[in-house]
């Protein structure tokens, strides 16, 4: 094990040495006489970007979708599914057909007619209600390289169950297989990984992992993994949990190892066999996973102008509370609530340079915690939802963090925040929200309670559903804004060259140093983790006529086959993105 250790930290350090000899003077441009460009992940145009006074703004896109998005899922269908928990009482909308009310196993297979489950149209607004049987309570999920939706575990008779929505059928249930899982997995991660399937870690009392291929007929297989028990806050009696390390943060990294940070603490790992390879450094000041839920994303893959490399692979860290802040807020624990202050720290961390240690970001503005961290088009990040005091769980958080942010982190220190335009709808516990192919951002979902309370509670259940539409939408830059065209290349294959059409209103001339091309794949979003989010730049290797060359990522380690949304912005403005498929 030692000199396992030791091997792989040696050839770290010689990957980081390359990685900074070959970063020296590289060519971004994509093209004969295009500027020389920084490659530190920060700068991607031979021109200064583009800057709009826009803060942004919001629409309520549906007032009443009915069901509560505690899991959601944007699927290459153009539907967004999201979904709650079967057993805590009826919803706000009843199942269609009038009349269709299945057996619910977990409440003695009574009829529930109540939906729990819905598909929304993003681009109509409409609601389609879907079956869905077997507690999915604080489930996670990913897609399969073919686009169909799976749910893995929750609580209950769901613990060790495996749920499929197809893609294709848009008329679909979820089809289920019980106790199909090796472990219990409520509160676990899952990551797609290079051969499409999903490597699912931890869970409430889990303290393994395991993989799934995307097949519904499989054999179940854990592997130990007592890092997760090492990081688990132990409880203070029966049923008294605190954990801080339920939805860890997991991360595959280019070189088909896996980044896992739980509670304070972080590893690399070999993904196959669970073998701990690294031993990251403490990351001091508090606790990051539910409950007291921080933020955290792997920052966009930029590849090398040979294709074969990827450049500053790096985590952030943000938020979060003390590791004590539920056990002074849950009502399980205290008589009387003390809602801690949340965190407002940020850290940054190169899990592929040996000897690594966590870097100090930024502070945000304002503390936050079970906030909602998502990559955009243009590879800047937006921060939304959350609280200010206190934990996840129901009724734990107080002063609800109104304000979005930018987060552009690879500006000077001192500003790679921006404060964005304010919402006037609370998004607490059990908020979601993702990124559409037309550049905003869908949001939904809220409820710190047991049940649907609505009336009369501060924070009541959240049916309305929210679009926002960040600063680069601003409308005074639609003429020349790129949309990709539904003629480009749909379909990619790793380390092959792909054409691009774009058009705008303007009918702008592209030049080589204008543009860039990103690929995100649509994570599934709980509890303020957005599993399996992804971007990768690829290499642009020329522009004509309003055509861009680009090159797929090489393989399914820098980007795991599947459906991915295709953005091309130009000077940091994107437009509307078409769904491509890699494998």
């Amino acid at each position: 094990m030692d000199f396992l250790f030791k091997t792989y930290t040696i050839f770290l350090l010689s990957q980081s040495f390359l990685f900074s000899v070959f970063d020296a003077g590289r060519d971004f441009g994509g093209g004969a006489g295009a500027n020389t460009l920084i490659s530190d992940g920060g700068a991607d145009y031979g021109k200064p970007e583009i800057v709009t006074n826009s803060l942004g703004h919001w629409k309520i896109d549906n007032p009443n979708a009915g069901v509560a998005a505690m899991q959601l899922q944007l699927m290459p269908n153009d539907k967004v599914v999201w979904f709650d928990a079967t057993t805590l009482g009826p919803s706000a909308i009843k199942l269609d057909p009038p009349g269709n009310c299945p057996p619910n196993p977990d409440t003695n297979n009574a009829p529930d007619c109540f939906a729990h489950a819905i598909a929304y149209d993003w681009k109509t607004t409409k609601v389609r209600t879907i079956v869905l049987s077997g507690e999915p309570w604080c489930s996670s999920g990913n897609l399969w390289p073919n686009g169909n939706l799976v749910a893995t575990g929750g609580t209950f008779s769901g613990v060790k169950a495996v749920r499929m929505l197809p893609k294709d059928d848009l008329n679909a249930n979820f089809i289920e297989r019980k106790n199909v899982l090796g472990d219990f997995r409520w509160y676990a991660t899952n990551q797609v990984l290079e051969d499409g399937s999903a490597l699912l870690v931890g869970g409430r009392d889990a303290f393994s992992i395991e993989i799934v291929p995307p097949t519904l007929d499989f054999v179940p297989k854990k592997i130990d993994f007592p890092f997760l028990k090492e990081t688990c806050t132990p409880p203070k009696g029966p049923n008294r949990y605190i954990e801080n390390n339920l939805y860890p943060f997991v991360y595959l990294l280019p070189d088909g190892n896996t980044f896992l940070f739980a509670n304070d603490r972080a590893v690399t790992f070999c993904t196959r066999s669970g073998q701990i390879l690294v031993k990251h450094p403490v990351l001091p000041g508090g606790s990051r996973n539910y409950p007291s839920s921080g933020m955290s994303a792997l920052f966009p893959l930029k590849l090398s102008e040979d294709n074969q490399r990827v450049l500053n692979v790096e985590v952030v860290i943000c938020g979060g509370n003390i590791p004590d802040a539920f056990e002074m807020v849950d009502a399980k624990h205290v008589n009387e609530k003390v809602f801690v202050t949340a965190l407002k720290d940020c850290h940054r961390i190169k899990p592929m340079v040996g000897n690594t240690k966590w870097e100090n970001e930024q502070d945000m503005p304002s503390p936050r915690v079970m906030g909602d961290l998502l990559l955009l088009p243009n590879a800047h990040l937006l921060m939304l939802n959350g609280a200010k005091k206190g934990t996840a769980a129901w009724e734990d958080a107080i002063d609800a963090n109104l304000v979005p942010l930018s987060y552009m982190p690879f500006k000077p220190m001192g500003q790679r925040f921006k404060e964005l335009k304010k919402t006037a709808i609370a998004r607490m516990y059990h908020s979601t929200a993702a990124l559409l192919p037309d550049a905003t951002v869908l949001v939904a979902g809220s409820n710190p309670h047991q049940f649907y309370t609505i009336p009369n509670v501060e924070f009541p259940t959240e049916l309305r559903v929210e679009k926002f539409f960040p600063p680069y939408l601003d409308c005074k830059l639609d003429k020349d804004r790129p949309k990709v065209c539904e003629s480009s290349d749909k379909v990619l294959k790793y380390g092959a060259p792909f054409k691009i059409k774009v058009i705008s209103k303007s009918n702008i001339k592209l030049e080589p140093g204008d543009v860039k091309v990103t690929l995100i794949y649509p994570p599934f979003t709980t509890h303020g983790f957005s599993q399996n989010q992804r971007l990768i730049i690829p290499v642009i290797k020329g522009v004509e006529n309003n055509v861009i060359c680009a090159l797929a990522p090489p393989n399914g380690k820098v980007a795991p086959p599947g459906y991915y949304m295709l953005f091309v912005s130009r000077l940091g403005i994107p437009g509307h993105g078409i769904w491509v498929h890699i494998d």
